[in-house]
């Protein structure tokens, strides 16, 4: 099943929902990065959330950045996203190793520790809006909740699981996003009754291995409230990187720059945190480069 969020609304437009199932794009960045299992649970678990919210986004030319900064050994992560849920990221400390919670659950919360979860929202405007908040546990989807209601003022519910199996590959990945619209209307429901509902979930890990879609997902936790799926996005991990973008990245640097490197008489080489790729610009490359 290839990865993809399904975008709903119940209770008569008072409650906006999010699923998405992202095994894949959670695979890929693995397979980039060569994380280790807690480091692979914690990216994939932004990676979603970042799929998911780059999605809510309005202009097509939105790009929407997660950045966690932490005292844990993870360090920190750094996720961006489109408007079509094209994302990509990355750990800081891909090797992170930490000690299991009980029965064997990888503690990201350990692994990610104490810090700081800023959100940046490039929309076209002359400044990028910032929201930053306080990690609550690092487990993620809770400090994504606390920051919902702090900087956004929107009672959030984020969910977000990643399941590995025991060669490492990830066996399951996704979660969800349910929102309570403002100017709450308590005759179609109550926030109460609708924090019972999700409160009966076991956990998302647990919807995830009983190898539900998104669909049922939502169905499962806002059937009761008349869920209704307004459509299905494609999402997956995508960076957008160019010989040519590198390019222009060079030059941005200043043509006195460029020549005090060719002057050195020795190649650059860039490589790129999302996707791993190098790319290496010998002296002509520079010295071409300096004459467009």
């Amino acid at each position: 099943m290839s990865d993809y969020i399904v975008r709903a609304t119940a209770a008569n437009n008072q409650i906006r929902a999010y699923a998405a199932t992202t095994r894949d794009l959670t695979e890929q960045a693995r397979l980039i990065h060569h994380t280790s299992p807690v480091a692979t649970a914690a990216l994939g678990r932004l990676l979603t959330a970042g799929s998911i919210m780059g999605s809510m986004m309005k202009n097509e030319k939105d790009i929407l950045t997660l950045q966690i900064k932490s005292q844990g050994p993870i360090r920190g992560l750094l996720v961006t996203a489109d408007a079509a849920a094209n994302v990509k990221g990355y750990v800081y400390n891909p090797n992170v190793d930490v000690p299991p919670k009980a029965k064997g659950k990888l503690d990201v919360g350990k692994a990610v520790g104490s810090g700081v979860l800023r959100v940046i929202k490039d929309l076209g405007l002359k400044e990028p809006y910032v929201g930053q908040t306080e990690l609550v546990s690092g487990e993620i989807a809770d400090d994504l909740t606390y920051y919902f209601a702090a900087s956004e003022q929107v009672p959030t519910s984020v969910a977000l699981g990643v399941l590995i199996d025991t060669d490492y590959t990830v066996r399951r990945a996704g979660g969800f996003i349910i929102q309570v619209m403002p100017g709450l209307d308590e005759s179609d429901f109550s926030i109460q009754s609708l924090e019972k509902k999700i409160g009966e979930i076991t956990g998302i890990t647990n919807l995830l291995d009983a190898d539900m879609s998104p669909e049922m997902m939502l169905e499962q936790i806002l059937g009761e409230f008349g869920v209704e799926i307004l459509d299905r996005v494609s999402t997956k991990y995508h960076c957008s990187c160019t010989k040519e973008r590198v390019e222009k990245a060079i030059l941005s640097i200043g043509r006195k720059e460029v020549q005090e490197m060719i002057d050195e008489g020795k190649k650059v080489e860039i490589n790129c945190n999302f996707c791993n790729s190098n790319y290496i610009f010998e002296v002509d490359d520079l010295v071409l480069l300096s004459k467009c």
